[in-house]
């Protein structure tokens, strides 16, 4: 299973977002918990849920940055 790329993040809109960040999260929980009771067959699964949701809260970022820098472009 090859990690998500970020172009996949970049279509969604910031409502599916966030709601993706939210699931992403709660996937990690989910592993966490399947790790500590020993029952988790698939520990890269971690690794591609970390990456997951690096690159939805670097894109959720990039658009905080953009939406902050366009009213000061326009008051200049």
């Amino acid at each position: 299973m090859p990690l998500p790329k970020i172009s996949e993040a970049r279509v969604l809109t910031d409502e599916q977002l966030g709601q993706e960040i939210i699931a992403v999260k709660k996937q990690l929980f989910q592993l966490r918990l399947q790790q500590a009771t020993r029952q988790l067959d698939k520990p890269h699964l971690f690794r591609h849920a970390r990456h997951r949701l690096a690159q939805l809260m670097t894109v959720e970022a990039e658009r905080k940055r953009a939406l902050s820098s366009q009213p000061a472009k326009e008051t200049e």
